[in-house]
């Protein structure tokens, strides 16, 4: 399993048996719904089917950060979609987004043309444009935050793709490939520590769409919060990330989009559906499960 290895590619590559470690029941190669399945609607216009993966917390941070402005039109419904179920694959998502990956967007606030949005970034610009928030207006300054955009985008498969996966959830460890992206990864840190040690943010002088789609990735690696890899890199080097990364995890819809369509990790961190701003007070899954055991009592 190294440069030495005895392995070599067939002529015609098949699909003789699931690769991809312990996500090997959502990988196969072709495209489409595997199973007919419609998706929920809740009562407003934006409706969000996703995961609180990296990529999905994108979406919901901004979409908090919205409301927090006080952006009334960004309420919206947060659906979870179980990946490692195969909802991904149902007909519904599919129509939402072809290529079959969390998060994806459905603003219905013309019901008779509801408008799909899908890939985290084209969400973000999406939302951006919609509300006129988080994305400079004048032209250098716009460009500049774009450009960052597309550089998560970008940059974002090799890092969870790459490093994660080979490092994290590969089955079986392999130097080469881990050498290979933890590289790569320490580059993408020092490219995003230098850009801070000149900015305050991201994009420049202000908070926008290109920290919220950046932070999620590097702002949790920095805080050793993804993949268990902080000590392996040794992102304690990196200052100005380390900075911008906390001042960004303590904003308050931050740490409300981080919640929404959690299914794991701590209960009171849990929120698996979102559909008013009340239900990080009653809904999350201490709350329900606490009500449940009550419930129970009660019956008795």
């Amino acid at each position: 399993m190294n440069e030495r290895s005895s392995y070599a590619p067939p002529r015609i590559w098949t699909w003789e048996q699931p690769s991809g470690g312990q996500f090997a029941n959502i990988n196969r190669p072709v495209s489409g719904a595997t199973h007919e399945r419609e998706l929920p609607r809740g009562r407003h216009p934006l409706q969000l089917y996703s995961l609180a993966t990296p990529n999905g917390v994108k979406v919901t941070i901004l979409l908090e950060e919205l409301l927090a402005l006080g952006y009334a039109g960004a309420e919206y419904d947060a659906w979870p979609i179980r990946i490692m179920e195969g909802d991904q694959f149902g007909s519904g998502f599919v129509a939402v987004n072809p290529n079959s990956k969390i998060p994806a967007l459905l603003d219905c606030s013309d019901p008779a043309a509801p408008q799909r949005v899908f890939e985290s970034g084209a969400i973000l610009l999406y939302l951006a444009e919609k509300f006129d928030a988080f994305l400079p207006r004048e032209h250098a300054a716009r460009t500049e935050c774009l450009s960052w955009l597309f550089w998560q985008m970008g940059a974002g498969p090799l890092l969870g793709g790459g490093f994660g996966h080979f490092y994290a959830y590969a089955p079986v460890k392999i130097e080469y490939a881990i050498n290979r992206f933890a590289m790569e990864a320490k580059r993408q840190l020092d490219v995003l520590d230098r850009r801070l040690g000149d900015q305050p943010w991201i994009g420049g002088e202000s908070y926008s769409i290109a920290d919220i789609a950046i932070w999620p990735w590097y702002g949790q690696l920095a805080l050793s919060e993804l993949y268990e890899a902080g000590e392996f890199l040794q992102v304690q080097a990196y200052g100005h990330l380390l900075r911008w990364a906390k001042t960004i995890a303590e904003r308050p819809a931050v740490r409300r989009g981080r919640m929404v369509n959690r299914l794991m990790g701590s209960l009171a961190d849990q929120l698996h559906e979102r559909h008013d701003a009340s239900d990080f007070r009653t809904r999350t899954q201490d709350k329900l499960q606490t009500d449940k055991l009550n419930d129970a009592a009660t019956d008795k």
